[in-house]
């Protein structure tokens, strides 16, 4: 099989088929800019980030859930899921 039809599981995700991404390619996934990312993120209307080091973030699976669960406020999808405010 050819190097470049080989893909991964995730790969049809619209997110793709990494596990973290990056802020550039959070923008490029929701068709957004580099900087409307951070503001989002800012304003606590993106599941919250990891930071790895220096480098910061989102977790592909996350951010997946969060579209398919229309998209709401950090607090609200903080609270439906379950998860404790770092």
């Amino acid at each position: 099989m050819d190097e470049s039809t080989k893909k991964t599981p995730d790969a049809n995700s619209p997110l793709g088929g990494r596990i973290a991404l990056s802020a550039d390619e959070v923008a490029e996934a929701l068709g957004i800019s580099r900087a409307h990312v951070w503001k989002l993120a800012s304003t606590g209307r993106l599941p919250k980030p990891v930071r790895l080091g220096r480098a910061v973030r989102w977790s592909r699976k996350d951010l997946e859930e969060w579209l398919a669960a229309g998209a709401p406020s950090r607090d609200r999808w903080e609270a439906e899921n379950g998860r404790r405010k770092a």
